[in-house]
């Protein structure tokens, strides 16, 4: 990332020609009117409990004098021109020099004199220290309803259900990270659903983390936030699911196939009436479907794993691994042409059938019980075949 630096630092916030243990980051853009008294406060708590620190401004394209306040009060200030709120924090992450990093929002809601509680946890040795407002006390008007009961839980709880993460509130902008984590986590997203991704990544990384509470305080601004309540929201969403191909592709992919078996086993004999309601062939082709669906579903979470892991976006699972060991071309290969095999054996029997009858009408109840579990074998014959090809390109690299 691009970024132009400015520097001033007041001669108390660091000791000259040693580095920072603190870089405490605040993204920015527009905020002149809390800015400095964010400034001030984190200074106070940096001196107050003799931290050798500095106050990073990551400043995200600010047009009314943000930048001029925050140099003005002695901090360094990161020109991020891309914009987002992930951007501007990957900025100044990048440019901060302490060897842990508090990150907390330039809008008054976070209460600086609790940068103590992080840092004493990051020179525990945990890497990540996210700070829960739930548990350290949400003061009215501090955060809206429907985000407090509806959106953060919610968030929070599809997080600990993918991922099996101990965080009660991942959506925290309040948090403290050792650079070197910061560093082995490779975030890359632009906008507010940082937050989870930095999150998640720690967990899925095996990194140590742990929560303190912390106190959330109303907004200093006179103007609406940044965040978007519905954007924002999909954006952590759609994070979360890419970032968890088992939820994503696995699970869902299971469920279908699962479920077109079984009821395509069902009707497979004949017609099925429920409560005066008849079930036929109709219903077995979208059966048949299911299973296409969700054999391609699974192949796509095999392959997300792999080259996530190749790319060191996740950890390796062992269970995956041990199977991928024993997968080999040639036994794709082989299933994919019996299962095609089969579906072209039932094919020229339907035909047979057919020619029986002097290619003339036949009854369509019986006849696509024939039809359609041929073509389903031929395509997902052809479906194993292409899908051992793709998987023997991307295990390639690791058997070299």
């Amino acid at each position: 990332m691009s970024s132009e630096t400015e520097l001033t630092l007041l001669p108390s916030d660091a000791v000259a020609g040693t580095a920072p243990e603190v870089s405490v980051l605040l993204p920015c853009l527009n905020e002149a009117l809390t800015l400095g008294r964010c400034i001030d406060r984190a200074r106070q708590a940096l001196r107050e409990h003799g931290i050798r620190g500095e106050i990073v401004v990551a400043d995200n394209g600010s047009t009314d004098g943000s930048a001029a306040i925050a140099l003005g009060r002695g901090a360094r200030v990161v020109r991020v021109p891309e914009k987002g709120y992930g951007n501007a924090l990957r900025g100044g992450i990048a440019a901060a020099r302490g060897k842990y990093i508090i990150i907390g929002d330039a809008d008054e809601n976070h209460d600086f004199r609790q940068i103590p509680l992080f840092l004493e946890k990051l020179r525990e040795g945990f890497d990540l220290v996210i700070g829960n407002r739930f548990k350290g006390g949400i003061e009215a008007g501090a955060m809206r309803p429907l985000h407090r009961y509806l959106g953060s839980p919610a968030l929070n709880g599809i997080g600990r259900l993918f991922f099996h993460s101990p965080w009660g509130d991942q959506l925290c902008g309040f948090r403290g990270v050792s650079a070197a984590a910061a560093a082995r986590m490779g975030l890359q997203a632009t906008g507010m659903e940082f937050a989870s991704e930095m999150a998640i990544r720690a967990v899925q990384l095996g990194m140590r983390v742990t929560e303190v509470p912390v106190t959330h305080l109303p907004d200093g601004r006179n103007r609406r936030p940044h965040l978007r309540t519905w954007r924002d929201g999909w954006r952590h969403l759609r994070l979360i699911l890419l970032l968890s191909p088992r939820w994503l592709f696995l699970y869902p992919g299971a469920l279908l196939m699962a479920a077109g078996l079984l009821v395509g086993l069902w009707l497979l004999p004949g017609p099925r009436t429920v409560r005066g309601v008849t079930f036929d062939i109709h219903t077995l082709l979208y059966a048949a479907t299911a299973i296409l669906l969700g054999f391609q579903a699974v192949a796509f979470a095999v392959f997300a794993k792999v080259a996530a892991v190749d790319a060191g976006l996740l950890r390796r699972d062992p269970r995956l691994e041990d199977w991928l060991q024993r997968a080999r071309l040639e036994v794709g290969l082989a299933a994919g042409t019996g299962l095609m095999l089969a579906g072209f054996t039932a094919s020229v029997y339907a035909v047979s059938f057919w020619g029986a009858k002097h290619f003339g009408e036949l009854n369509p109840s019986r006849t696509m019980r024939v039809i359609i579990p041929a073509a389903l074998a031929l395509t997902l014959g052809g479906q194993t075949v292409l899908s051992s090809f793709f998987l023997s390109i991307l295990l390639m690299r690791r058997r070299e």
